[in-house]
């Protein structure tokens, strides 16, 4: 694939099937955009907004240039004989809604079940990051998180569950301020024993 096809600051990857336009195309689109809402890109306080936004697409959308496998790719064999659920909970993040374009907010919690050794609990946290910073739906992000923790760490079982406020629920259409939209998915152990999954909503609830 050609470097064209990568989105704003980031690394081409198979998810982008067109040719990136040129950032003084993107900043036109922006313009176009703020003329359509009924205001005027020519004035003062919006000649820069169409550079400050195509700069900030590149943060928002970082993670289709990050590799889930490069962040979970050493794990820590000396824990002791450790083998019992390791959960990182509470950890914040950031997406955009893949149907508006809007943010949706919310934590994440994360547990697996170790089989061949620990990562890292920073890694998690930043293999949440990997997937939200791309344009979303929350149940896919779910379904991302725990793919990436089975097919890179091998756990005996792994839990995702995320928690989030949706602006497209809260600032248009029905305007449901503070409404929480919850997804959760089980493998392995998890999946098969239902104490396990007593034990996660636990554990994430203390």
């Amino acid at each position: 694939m050609d470097a064209t096809t990568k989105p704003f600051g980031a690394v081409a990857t198979s998810t982008a099937p067109y040719p990136r336009p040129t950032r003084e195309e993107a900043e036109a689109a922006v313009r176009t955009l703020l003329a359509w809402a009924g205001d005027d890109p020519t004035r003062e306080g919006l000649l820069e907004t169409p550079a400050r936004v195509t700069k900030a697409y590149g943060e928002f959308f970082a993670g289709y240039g990050q590799n889930a496998g490069e962040i979970l790719s050493k794990t820590f064999k000396e824990v002791g004989g450790y083998d019992d659920i390791v959960l990182v909970k509470d950890i914040p993040f950031s997406s955009h809604c893949e149907h508006h374009m809007v943010p949706f907010v919310g934590k994440a919690h994360i547990a697996y079940l170790p089989h061949d050794g620990v990562v890292g609990l920073s890694k998690l946290a930043r293999l949440v990051e990997v997937f939200a910073r791309r344009l979303q739906t929350q149940e896919n992000l779910t379904a991302q998180i725990i793919d990436a923790i089975n097919e890179h760490l091998g756990p005996r079982g792994a839990a995702v569950m995320l928690e989030a406020e949706h602006m497209c629920m809260s600032m248009r259409g029905v305007r449901a301020h503070g409404a929480s939209t919850v997804t959760h998915r089980f493998t392995g152990v998890f999946a098969e024993d239902r104490n396990e999954q007593d034990r996660f909503f636990s554990m994430t609830r203390r």
